[in-house]
């Protein structure tokens, strides 16, 4: 079995981090097709062999599998192609999008399931399979050991990850610039950690500022802080998943879905209070992590990954050649474009 792996964005990088890691562990053959981001990044402990620097490369490869973390895949590359997904964005519609690239999903949990499960009955070309979510192994498997002290962050205060989403309809990053000062507590520290596409002025507005017990981060790993904070502030994004599965409790700002899976505010204003509620009794939100988790990953005991491969291992790839995906012109032309001009997902 030959398998690709399709990295475009630097937030992936985690999640391929336990398949990279198994692959060598099971002495499966497989390659790298990434985007010059990617490249410049390129863990130092991945083998820079394994990159293949054109469609041409991928041909003479000639994977079995091509896993995709992100929403495009060059369609001239060979291969049955793989959503493993970018997060567990399930709150947000474009989650279960499909855009005619892929003849496979492997869903984190029941309630995403059930909905491709809908989809493949719509479309009828690609197949869904329950597998967990890739980056949850990568996650539960951080090795934490000194990081507290190697980035001076203090080991006598509550610690915060305010980590909102990006985009302009859900984030709440615009709102908490003015008000973070007027919210943090002398016992608390907190760190601010943005996603990668989030606006790069409002980011710059954030560096410019100067907040009292606080540190923004620029790594674009966000684990390790998903395991020194102690409460998670967000919007409407699939990291606090990230956060829940280590069974922590999050704060929501104006959540669009399932508001009960923490403290959901309505403002910035109403924080105070929240965070107060969970200082005080810090596992008052234990059941309801418990629920949710049940229901978007269930699977906690770090074998994702072998999971996946065995998957993957006793398919019958060819059965993929003989479902027909619709045209998908235009997304097409798109990806030949980027390709071309060297702007998009990947080059």
């Amino acid at each position: 079995m030959k398998i690709l792996l399709y990295i475009a964005k630097l937030y992936s990088i985690p999640i391929f981090r336990p398949l990279v890691s198994y692959l060598n562990s099971e002495k499966i053959e497989y390659a790298f097709f990434i985007s010059s981001k990617i490249e410049e990044q390129f863990p130092h402990d991945w083998d820079r062999s394994k990159i293949l620097n054109s469609v041409k490369q991928t041909r003479i490869f000639n994977p079995d599998f091509v896993l995709v973390s992100g929403n495009f895949v060059d369609f001239r590359i060979p291969g049955v192609k793989v959503q493993i997904f970018h997060g567990i964005g399930i709150e947000k519609e474009a989650h279960y999008k499909i855009r005619h690239f892929f003849d496979i999903y492997l869903t984190s949990g029941p309630c995403v399931t059930e909905r491709f499960n809908t989809l493949k009955e719509q479309y009828g070309y690609f197949d869904v399979f329950e597998t967990g979510w890739l980056k949850i192994d990568y996650i539960l498997n951080y090795d934490i050991k000194s990081f507290k002290p190697t980035f001076h962050i203090p080991s006598d205060k509550k610690i915060v990850l305010y980590a909102p989403t990006f985009s302009n309809r859900m984030q709440s990053g615009s709102e908490m610039i003015e008000r973070i000062d007027e919210i943090i507590s002398d016992d608390e520290f907190w760190i601010i950690k943005f996603h990668e596409l989030m606006d790069i002025n409002l980011i710059r507005a954030f560096k410019n500022k100067k907040f009292y017990n606080t540190a923004i981060i620029d790594d674009f790993d966000i684990t390790p802080y998903l395991h020194i904070a102690d409460i998670m502030i967000s919007d409407t994004s699939s990291v606090v998943y990230e956060f829940m599965a280590l069974n922590k409790p999050v704060i929501t700002i104006n959540t669009i879905s399932r508001p009960d899976k923490g403290i959901n505010v309505f403002s910035a204003a109403e924080l105070r209070d929240a965070l107060n509620k969970i200082k005080n009794n810090p596992d008052i939100l234990a059941p309801n992590i418990k629920k949710h988790m049940s229901e978007v990953n269930p699977y906690l005991d770090g074998n994702i990954t072998k999971k996946t491969i065995d998957l993957l291992r006793n398919m019958d790839k060819n059965i993929y050649h003989k479902k027909g995906k619709p045209l998908n012109l235009f997304r097409k032309l798109q990806v030949l474009h980027h390709s071309f001009f060297n702007k998009g997902y990947l080059r």
